[in-house]
């Protein structure tokens, strides 16, 4: 009994002391549930991502001689997370794709590393996928001649699109 709001609460119902009888508890309870449920669920693929940082960050001999690794951020089940990687590029006019053999890290669950697999000539970027349980991201990083270029970078809270790969050569094309 709360004598001062003068009520008497049971886990079912609250009963104010006229009577009247109000089931606030459980409705209430059920309420809270399903809004945090949403919140947590819209939450975890709104905040997804793909993190990317020097080899040296990746603090490990499978990373040492990277060109860069990638994590997955935002992402309870690192473990589970998948990063798929291509190399994109201009070479002499003419579009390349190759397909990466990223390297998963053995002491850091869902980092990768990404090792530098496509020719010297032209420009290229990397195009990277990631996917936690059903959220998706994507990266797309130009590479210059001393490495990835974090600040010309485009995080997406998606799969990257060829238009926006395009795009990113493009830009690097012009900065030659």
């Amino acid at each position: 009994m709360d004598l001062v709001k003068n009520t008497e609460e049971t886990p079912t119902q609250v009963r104010l002391t006229g009577g009247r009888k109000k089931s606030m508890t459980v409705l209430r309870a059920v309420a809270i549930a399903c809004t945090c449920a949403v919140l947590i669920t819209s939450a975890s693929a709104a905040d997804f991502s793909i993190g990317i940082a020097s080899s040296v960050a990746g603090r490990s001999l499978e990373a040492k001689s990277a060109a860069m690794v990638a994590r997955p951020d935002g992402c309870a089940d690192p473990a589970n997370a998948r990063i798929e990687g291509t190399a994109e590029g201009l070479v002499n006019g003419a579009r390349r794709s190759i397909t990466l053999k990223l390297m998963p890290l053995r002491d850091t669950p869902g980092v990768v590393a990404v090792n530098k697999e496509w020719p010297a000539e032209g420009v290229w970027v990397v195009k990277l996928t990631g996917t936690c349980k059903s959220a998706k991201a994507g990266v797309v990083v130009p590479f210059g001649p001393k490495g990835f270029l974090r600040e010309s970078s485009k995080f997406f809270s998606r799969a990257a699109n060829d238009a926006e790969v395009e795009a990113s050569l493009k830009a690097l094309a012009n900065q030659k």
